[in-house]
This record gives structure tokens, sequence and C-alpha cells, in this order.
């Protein structure tokens, strides 16, 4: 289970990196477009604990730099990722004990 997590919050930290990283090259619009995808898990997921619009406030008042957000935003991404991977796996853990006592039960077992 934290290994898939693992996975997968790397490789989007790594297309989050590629991404702005050609963003700086290339800026077209598809690369906008995607950059501005890639954002919307961290911002919303801050938003929905309250502290998208502190982290605006200190942006734009210049208390935290771009590349804070961008740090900020990849540690929410990390942890919104991890969070999902500790969801899952706990109700696929409770599904199999639950599939797994009930063919214990028929096969004979108490």
């Amino acid at each position: 289970m934290w290994g898939n997590a693992f996975l997968l919050s790397l490789l989007y930290l790594v297309l989050g990196f590629g991404v702005e990283l050609a963003l700086r090259v290339y800026p077209t619009r598809f690369l906008q477009r995607l950059s501005l995808s890639l954002d919307s898990l961290p911002a919303r997921a801050l938003e929905l604990v309250g502290a998208m619009d502190p982290l605006r406030e200190a942006y734009f008042s210049g208390r935290v730099t771009e590349f804070g957000v961008r740090i900020i935003f990849g540690v929410t991404t990390v942890l919104v990722i991890f969070l999902l991977a500790l969801v899952v796996g706990s109700i696929m853990g409770g599904l199999r004990l639950f599939v797994a006592r009930r063919a214990w039960r028929r096969a004979g077992g108490r």
C-alpha cells in the first residue's frame, strides 16, 4: 500500500517538475493548462482545510515566494495521495477480512 502511494506521489511530483521546467522554456497554452490542472488537486485540498486563503494572502503580500508555494503544493499533494492510499487500503483490508471470515464460517469454522 505505501509503496504504491510513494510511487504515485513520486510520479506526480516528477510530472509537475517536468511541466514547470518545460513551461519556463516553452510557455505554450497546453503546458499552462496542464500546470493549472496539476495545481488543482493541492489547491482544492488546501481550500478544504481552510489554508488556501492565508496562503494566497501570504503569496500576494510577498511573504511566500512562488517556490514556497510550489513546495507547499508538493507536500500537500504527497499528503493527499498518502491519505487516499490509507483510506483505500483500510477499506480493502476490511473488505478482505469480512470475506475471509465469511468463507471461514461457511467452511465449518466456529
